[in-house]
């Protein structure tokens, strides 16, 4: 397992990628977009064989195959392979707000962004990069014949979340 620092926080210490992406240090499966891995791998941080791996209501990772294996789950990548839109948590019948889809747009609020696994084959699996959740949809798929979450993603260069403002310096006890 590789661990890899992005830079240093407010306080000078070293913040590592896991951290800033909700996972434990050390938990990040592959350094490299793209990278092949093997399940093992990849377990190390998506730790359960659902898509949708969250813990305490926090999203840490995502699994696709872009419904190649799993036609019930019609993941679809834009053109410019930057967005995708990702099917929810929930393999048969109508898709309801459970944990994983929770998490999901939790995710959406928090800014955090997650590693997002793409499986080619039986024990292969690509290391896709870094997605945030952006928006979310609960909608009836003709196709499908039911009620899907649809969540749009999108890739992230680095997993921090991004700032939503700037920080407010702390006022002093003397100065008010």
């Amino acid at each position: 397992m590789r661990k890899f620092q992005t830079g240093r926080d407010e306080s000078g210490r070293y913040e590592d990628v896991c951290a800033a992406s909700g996972l434990e240090s050390g938990e990040v499966a592959a350094e490299h977009p793209n990278e092949i891995l093997t399940w093992a791998e990849v377990n190390r941080t998506h730790r359960i064989r659902n898509g949708v791996y969250q813990r305490g209501g926090r999203l840490v990772s995502l699994l696709t195959d872009f419904g190649r294996i799993n036609p019930c789950y019609p993941d679809a990548a834009s053109a410019d392979g930057n967005t995708i839109c990702y099917t929810g948590d929930g393999r048969h019948g109508d898709q309801h707000l459970s944990p994983g889809n929770r998490a999901l747009l939790a995710a959406i609020e928090s800014g955090h962004a997650v590693p997002l696994f793409n499986k080619l084959g039986v024990g292969r699996w690509q290391h896709a990069g870094f997605w945030r959740v952006a928006a979310a949809e609960h909608r009836f798929d003709t196709h499908e014949n039911r009620m899907l979450w649809r969540f749009t993603l999108e890739r992230v260069q680095s997993p921090k979340p991004e700032v939503q403002g700037k920080r407010r310096k702390p006022v002093d006890a003397d100065e008010v």
